[in-house]
């Protein structure tokens, strides 16, 4: 089992590859141009590869509600490359950007920016991943032990009525905090289990950068390994659940297994449908990005009353011995009776979960993609 203070970030490739959302976030309309005298915001997003969030949701979502709030955003992507986040940090700071918001790579990269920021007096948040040992003012995010714990509790749901199952975790990358938070929430339900003899952990193996077809691979070897038993799969998120199922399905046990999830990915509510994945966690990012929002046009008007009073939460930084100022958002335990919640609220369209093979299943489940 892998120690916890290890972290996780998001990655895609061939084998279980999520699907782009549409540009517009979800159903999301795109805001008006900002005014000529709107305050300038920076936004630098981590990379493309990993999940089909960041510009499939976050972008445009980020851009409808900075708009909203008076404000003008640069929004940028490093594209999984660390020096080319320094390179974006460095030209925004140089543009006169009031606020910088943060989706980092790694702690290592997201710390560095921010204290170039800090000594341009350019206040920082960070955005959806906190930046250990950083210092960054506001942390914006979801409650990821709280993401963690809900995989815990959706793989006790789906391993129902079974006895002693073995259960193989495939967990994230060793560079994104959320690790730490997604793999403590998920023991806290599952290693009392493991402890007791109720359950029987096989391996927990770290992916690295969530890579989905080392994550399918690494999980064939585990399966192999152990004669080709597994009854559970905590998998860390929709892409390397992709990546199991397509492991599963090549020995005949999709279906079979319940697997978790993470993002509520237009794939992973198909495989939720389909019965090859047991649930996903919603993190409704339009409320992410107008939280992130809200924030960025308080500190852009040196208002940090009114910031304070946004950020009401507080994580602590161990590496920087440090409590930061936080917004941390409420997910959800998604599995096939309740995925028409994600469709309701304009996250996913349905008619892209609700293709021909799965258009009965939506329509019992009362969404239509019409």
């Amino acid at each position: 089992m892998w120690a916890a203070g290890l972290g996780l970030t998001m990655v895609l490739a061939a084998c279980g590859q999520n699907t782009a959302a549409p540009s517009s976030g979800g159903g999301q309309e795109s805001a008006a141009a900002p005014a000529a005298d709107a305050i300038k915001v920076g936004v630098i997003l981590p990379e493309t590869e990993s999940s089909a969030r960041w510009e499939g949701f976050d972008k445009p979502l980020l851009q409808q509600a900075m708009q909203a709030e008076g404000l003008a955003p640069d929004i940028q992507n490093a594209q999984g490359d660390e020096q080319k986040f320094s390179t974006l940090a460095d030209g925004m700071i140089s543009s006169g950007v009031k606020v910088l918001v943060i989706a980092s790579i790694t702690s290592e990269s997201g710390a560095a920016v921010a204290a170039k920021a800090k000594a341009q007096g350019i206040p920082t948040i960070d955005y959806d991943r906190l930046s250990l040992g950083g210092t960054s003012d506001y942390y914006v995010s979801f409650d990821n032990e709280k993401v963690g714990e809900l995989q815990g509790q959706g793989l006790v749901q789906g391993l129902q009525g079974k006895t002693n199952p073995q259960i193989i975790e495939i967990e994230g990358a060793p560079t994104d905090n959320n690790a730490t938070l997604f793999y403590n929430g998920q023991q806290r339900v599952l290693k009392p289990k493991y402890d007791s003899g109720e359950y029987k952990l096989v391996q927990s193996q770290r992916i690295e950068d969530w890579d989905n077809q080392i994550g399918g691979t690494t999980f064939e070897q585990i399966l192999t390994g152990n004669g080709g038993k597994v009854e559970g799969v905590v998998a860390a998120n929709d892409g390397l659940a992709g990546a199991v199922i397509t492991v599963l399905t090549k020995y005949g046990l999709n279906g079979q297994v319940p697997v978790t999830g993470q993002d509520a990915t237009p794939d992973g509510l198909q495989a939720i449908l389909r019965g090859d994945q047991y649930m996903t966690v919603y993190k409704p990012i339009k409320q992410e990005s107008d939280a992130a929002a809200k924030l960025a046009a308080a500190l852009a008007k040196g208002d940090t009353a009114a910031a304070d009073a946004i950020a009401t939460g507080s994580v602590n930084d161990p590496t920087g011995n440090r409590n930061v100022k936080s917004v941390l958002l409420e997910p959800q335990l998604i599995t096939k009776d309740n995925v028409k919640v994600v469709i309701d609220d304009g996250q996913v369209e349905a008619s892209e979960i609700c293709v021909a093979n799965l258009a009965a299943t939506c329509s019992e489940l009362g969404i239509s993609a019409a």
